[in-house]
C-alpha cells in the first residue's frame, strides 16, 4: 500500500482532474469537504509563513491549524472502507485517488514548511503525540507521512549540516516507543523514521561515531561527514532491537538531546498504558547503562523523579525510577547529591527511597561521602533560596542543605562499603558535624523551632561505624544525647565531645589532631567555624599534653587573639587561660605573651578583660627568671589602661599592676622607672568617686612605695589620708630620689587638666602645682610660659579662660552656672604659683641650661601650698553675694592663706565631694 501511495504522490492537481470528481455521484461527500478544507487550511498556513509575523506566534498558529486538519484528515475511514462507496471501477478508482490526494497536501505542507525553516520540523513531534491520542486515527497512514518528511528533512540535512533541529532528542524516544508497537506497519515505518532522525542527528554532530561497515567501497571517504552507505549502514545498527536503539541513540545525539530523549522516556512512565511505559523503562534503562555521563540536566531528572513518587506512593515504576537515581549517581554523583540535599527537612518517605538507591552505588561512595562532607561545611540559613519554592519550607526560605545532609549521612552510614570510606574521613566528618552543633543550635535558637536530632544521629553513627561505640556508650550514661535533645548550650556540647572522646583515649587522635590544626591554622570565612576549632582544638591539647606542648601548637593561638571578631578573641584567650600551666612551660613564652599585650589595644573593653586575666593566669605559673624578663613590657601596658574610660578596665589594669609589683620583689630595680611613668593615674585617681577604683589605687600604691622605699604609705590609710599631704609627700621624695623624672610627670598631668570630671580637674591641679614647685629648677623659662598661657586653663561652658584672667566676679558668675568655685581658686593658686617661680628663673638660656645640668642651688623640702580642707570649708560658707563684695582675686586668696584664721570644722566634707 505505502507503494502505491508513493507513486500517486503529486504536488497539486490540474482543473480537469479537480472537475471530474464533481461529476461522480457517490455518498462520500465528505472526501470532498475535507479536502476542500485542507486546500483552505494550506492557502492559510503558507500565507502566514510569508508574512512578517513574529516566528514564535507564526509557528504556534501554524501549529493550531495543523492540528485541526490533523483532527479531521485522520478520522477518515479507511482507504478499504471508501473503496466500498463506489458504484463502479470507475468511481473506485476516482475515490481511491482524491482519498490519496487528501494525504498527499497534508504531507506536502508539511514539506514546504520545513523546506523554508528546519525549525518547524517540530510538528512531526507533536504530530507522534497527537496519533497516540485517539486509537481510532489513522495511524499508519500518520506514521507514513512523518516518515516521508523526515527523510525530505534528511537530504536537506545532508546538503546543510548547520541547521537547526532541537527536538531530536523528544522525536527519537517517541519513534523509539513506537519501534515496539503491535502494529507491523507502524514498527516498520517508525524505525525508518527512527534512522532519519538519527542521520539528520549524525549531520549535525561531527563527532559522531559512523556506524562500522565491513569495507568502504573505493567511491567513498572515510570522514564525519554523512557518506552515501551511511545510512544504509545506520539502518542496520539499529535492528538490533533496544540494546541497539540505546546503544545508537547514545553515540549519535549531542548531549542535550541525548538528555531530552531520557527526559522523554521518564515521562512515559507515568503513562496509562502498560505496554508504552514498560517499554519506556527499558530503553531508559539500557540508554543510562550505556550513555548516563552524557546526560546535563540531571538535577531536572531528578526532580521530575521526586515529583512522580510523592504524587504517588504505589507508582507503578517506582523500582524503574530507583534504579535511574542509582544509574545517574554512579556517574554524576555531585550533581545527583546536591539536588536531594535541595529537597525538604525533615525528608519523607519519596526522598528516603531515593537516598537509599544513590546508597546502592558503592562504587561511587568516596564521592557521595566527598559531597556530603562539603555541604556539611556549609553554615544553615548562610545563602537565601533564589526561588520561592513550596519544598523550601523548613525554615522559610533558607539554606537547609546542611541539615539535609545530617539526615542522609545516617543512610549511608548504614551501608558497609560507606562505613568503610568514611572511617578514612572520621576528623572532616567529626569536625563538619560539630560545626552543624554550633550553626543548627544557634539558628533554631533565633528561629524558635524545635531543635533537630540530625547532628545528634550524625554523630551517634559516625561514632559506631569508626569503632567508638565506648565514646558513645560514655556519652549515653553522661545523658548527652538526652541533653542535646533539649536546650543545651552548643559550647558546652562541643567541649562534651572532645572531653569524651579524649578520655576513652579514641586512636583516631593523630590524624584528628593534624586535621584540627590543618584547619586551625587557616583563615576561616566564619568566625563561628574558628570559634568551634578553638574549642575542640584546646580540649584535645588540654587532654594530651599535660606538661609541655609543642611550641607548633600555639602558633594558631597568636592569630586568634588578635582576630577582628571579639567572640574569637574572647575565646582563644579563655582558652589559654584554662591552659595556663602548660603554656607557661613552653620556650619563648614571649611570643605567647606578647600577642597578649596587643589584646590590651582592644576596642572591645570584654576582650581587655579577658586579656589581663589570660595574662595574670599564666604568669602566675611562670618561672620567675622568665618572669623578669618581660616584667617591664607587662608593666608598661599596664600604664595606658589605668586612666581607661571603662571602670572595669580601668580597676584591672591599676591592680594587675600591683600585683606585678608583689610578683617582682626581688627585681625592683628593673621596674622603678616603669612605676614613676604610672604615678600621676594613681595618685589622681584616689579621688575618684568609685570606691573600687580608689581602693585599687591604694592597693598598688602601697606597693609602688614598697618598691622605691619611700615612707609613704602610712598617708594610704583611712585616718591618715589627705590627699594633699600624699601629694606633697611623694613630691619631696622625688626631689631626694627621682628629680629626673618631675618633667615627665608635670607632662603627665597636664593631660588631665581638660577632663570633664571634677575631681580629676582639682587633683591634677594641685598636682601639677606640686610637682612643678618640686622642679622650678629644672624648668626652663619658656616651659613656665606654656604652663601659664596654655596648661593652666579652666573650660567653662562658653569657652576656655585662662586662670590669669579669672576675677572674683567671673567666680561668681561660674558658681551660677553650677562650676565648682573650689578649682577656680585653686587654678589661681597654680597660676600665681608659676608666675612667682618664672620670676625667679634667669632668662639667659645659657644661665638657665647650667643651672640645669649643674644643680647650684638646691630645692628645700616643700610646704602646704594649697590648704585644701581651708579652700572647701570657705566655699562651702560663702555665699554668692560675699564673692561679688571682693573686688580683686588678692582679697579671695588672703580667705584661703595658709596663715588663714579660718579653722576647718568638716574635714570630711572633701572626702564626701
Amino acid at each position: 500500500m505505502s507503494q502505491d501511495v508513493s507513486k500517486t504522490k503529486t504536488h497539486g492537481q490540474t482543473p480537469k482532474s479537480t472537475v471530474k470528481w464533481y461529476h461522480v455521484e457517490f455518498e462520500a461527500d465528505i472526501l470532498v469537504d475535507t479536502y476542500a478544507g485542507l486546500l483552505s487550511d494550506q492557502s492559510i498556513i503558507l500565507a502566514i509563513n510569508s508574512s512578517f509575523v513574529d516566528p514564535l506566534m507564526q509557528f504556534e498558529a501554524q501549529l493550531k491549524i495543523i492540528e485541526i486538519s490533523f483532527q479531521k484528515l485522520f478520522s477518515l475511514p479507511n482507504l478499504n472502507r471508501v473503496k466500498s462507496m463506489g458504484k463502479d471501477p470507475k468511481d473506485i478508482e476516482d475515490i481511491e485517488n482524491l482519498y490519496k490526494n487528501i494525504f498527499n497536501v497534508y504531507e506536502d505542507t508539511l514539506i514546504i514548511l520545513v523546506s523554508k525553516d528546519f525549525y518547524k520540523i517540530q510538528i512531526l513531534k507533536e504530530m507522534t503525540t497527537w496519533m497516540n491520542q485517539n486509537e481510532q486515527y489513522l495511524q499508519e497512514r500518520a506514521m507514513l507521512i512523518i516518515t516521508r518528511v523526515l527523510m525530505f528533512a534528511s537530504k536537506r540535512a545532508k546538503k546543510c549540516p548547520s541547521i537547526d533541529a532541537p527536538c531530536l532528542g523528544v522525536m527519537a524516544a517517541e519513534l523509539s516507543l513506537l519501534c515496539a508497537h503491535e502494529d507491523p506497519l507502524i514498527t516498520q515505518q517508525a524505525s525508518s523514521g527512527m534512522n532519519y532522525v538519527l542521520y539528520i542527528a549524525m549531520c549535525q554532530n561531527s563527532n559522531a561515531k559512523k556506524p562500522k561497515s565491513i569495507r568502504l567501497s573505493d567511491g567513498e571517504t572515510d570522514n564525519l561527514h554523512v557518506t552515501s552507505s551511511d545510512f544504509e549502514l545506520l539502518y542496520k545498527t539499529t535492528q538490533g532491537g533496544r540494546n541497539k536503539i540505546a546503544q545508537s541513540v547514545g553515540q549519535i545525539l549531542l548531549p542535550h538531546l541525548l538528555t531530552d530523549f531520557v527526559f522523554t522516556l521518564l515521562k512515559k512512565l507515568s503513562s496509562p498504558d502498560t505496554d508504552t511505559a514498560f517499554e519506556a523503562a527499558s530503553l531508559l534503562k539500557l540508554t543510562l547503562d550505556y550513555h548516563a555521563q552524557k546526560i546535563t540536566m540531571v538535577s531536572k531528572i531528578v526532580d521530575d523523579i521526586y515529583e512522580q513518587l510523592s504524587m504517588d506512593s504505589s507508582h507503578a515504576m517506582k523500582a524503574v525510577l530507583l534504579n535511574v537515581i542509582s544509574l545517574l549517581t554512579r556517574t554524576s554523583p555531585k550533581k545527583v547529591i546536591f539536588q536531594l540535599l535541595e529537597f525538604p527537612v525533615p525528608v519523607d518517605k519519596a526522598l528516603l527511597l531515593m537516598w537509599q538507591a544513590v546508597s546502592t552505588e558503592s562504587s561511587v561512595a568516596f564521592q557521595v561521602l566527598k559531597t556530603i562532607l562539603s555541604v556539611l561545611k556549609g553554615k544553615p540559613g548562610e545563602v537565601e533560596g533564589t526561588l520561592v519554592e513550596r519544598r523550601r519550607f523548613s525554615l522559610d526560605a533558607t539554606n537547609m542543605m546542611p541539615v539535609a545532609a545530617s539526615q542522609a549521612l545516617c543512610t549511608f552510614l548504614l551501608v558497609n562499603s560507606y562505613r568503610k570510606v568514611v572511617a578514612k574521613l572520621f576528623p572532616e566528618f567529626l569536625m563538619a558535624l560539630m560545626l552543624q552543633l554550633f550553626y543548627c543550635s544557634q539558628l533554631l535558637k533565633d528561629t524558635g523551632q524545635d531543635r533537630p536530632l540530625y547532628v545528634r544521629d550524625g554523630l551517634k553513627a559516625l561514632l559506631n561505624c569508626s569503632g567508638l561505640k565506648e565514646v558513645n556508650e560514655a556519652l549515653e550514661k553522661k545523658n548527652f544525647w538526652n541533653q542535646f535533645a533539649q536546650d543545651m548550650d552548643h559550647q558546652y556540647g562541643i567541649h562534651f565531645i572532645a572531653k569524651t572522646l579524649s578520655e576513652c583515649n579514641f586512636p583516631q587522635f593523630p590524624e584528628t589532631l593534624h586535621y584540627v590544626y590543618k584547619i586551625a591554622v587557616k583563615d576561616s570565612r566564619r568566625s563561628e567555624d574558628t570559634i568551634v576549632t578553638i574549642i575542640f582544638f584546646t580540649e584535645l591539647l588540654k587532654n594530651f599534653f599535660k606538661e609541655s606542648l609543642p611550641k607548633e601548637f600555639f602558633t594558631p593561638f597568636r592569630s586568634w587573639i588578635n582576630d577582628s571578631n571579639p567572640s574569637v578573641s574572647k575565646m582563644s584567650l579563655q582558652k589559654i587561660a584554662s591552659m595556663a600551666p602548660v603554656f607557661s612551660e613552653i620556650q619563648n613564652v614571649s611570643n605567647l605573651l606578647l600577642p597578649i599585650l596587643d589584646a590590651f589595644l582592644s576596642k572591645e573593653h570584654t576582650v581587655i578583660i579577658r586579656a589581663m586575666l589570660t595574662l595574670r593566669n599564666i604568669l602566675s605559673k611562670l618561672d620567675k627568671v622568665i618572669y623578669s624578663t618581660v616584667c617591664d613590657k607587662i608593666a608598661s601596658s599596664y600604664c595606658p589602661l589605668m586612666d581607661h574610660v571603662n571602670g572595669g578596665v580601668q580597676c584591672m589594669a591599676i591592680r594587675h599592676f600591683g600585683d606585678l609589683l608583689m610578683d617582682m620583689s626581688d627585681y625592683k630595680w628593673m621596674l622603678n622607672h616603669t612605676i614613676l611613668g604610672g604615678l600621676v593615674p594613681l595618685i589622681l585617681f584616689l579621688e575618684s568617686t568609685e570606691l573600687r577604683i580608689m581602693k585599687a589605687c591604694r592597693y598598688t600604691l602601697t606597693m609602688c612605695f614598697s618598691q622605691l622605699k619611700w615612707s609613704t604609705a602610712y598617708l594610704l590609710q583611712e585616718d591618715n589620708y589627705d590627699f594633699e599631704s600624699l601629694v606633697l609627700s611623694i613630691c619631696n621624695n622625688l626631689i631626694s630620689s627621682y628629680e629626673s623624672y618631675i618633667i615627665d610627670l608635670i607632662s603627665d598631668t597636664l593631660g588631665f587638666l581638660g577632663s570633664s570630671r571634677a575631681f580629676l580637674k582639682r587633683g591634677s591641679i594641685i598636682l601639677v602645682g606640686y610637682l612643678g614647685k618640686s622642679g622650678e629648677y629644672l624648668l626652663l623659662r619658656e616651659e613656665i610660659d606654656v604652663m601659664i598661657e596654655d596648661s593652666l586653663s579652666v573650660e567653662v561652658q562658653t569657652g576656655t579662660i585662662l586662670i590669669h584672667d579669672l576675677k572674683p566676679y567671673m567666680i561668681v558668675e561660674r558658681v551660677t552656672r553650677e562650676e565648682d568655685p573650689v578649682i577656680a581658686i585653686l587654678a589661681e593658686k597654680t597660676h600665681k604659683l608659676f608666675k612667682e617661680i618664672a620670676y625667679r628663673i634667669a632668662s639667659s638660656t645659657v644661665k638657665q641650661t647650667l643651672r640645669r645640668w649643674v644643680k647650684v642651688i638646691r630645692a628645700k623640702k616643700l610646704k602646704p601650698i594649697y590648704n585644701l580642707p581651708n579652700v572647701i570649708a570657705i566655699v562651702e560658707k560663702k555665699t554668692v553675694e560675699d564673692f561679688v563684695e571682693m573686688k580683686d582675686k588678692e582679697s579671695l586668696l588672703e580667705l584661703t592663706d595658709e596663715k588663714s584664721n579660718v579653722q576647718v570644722q568638716k574635714k570630711e566634707s572633701f572626702f564626701a565631694t
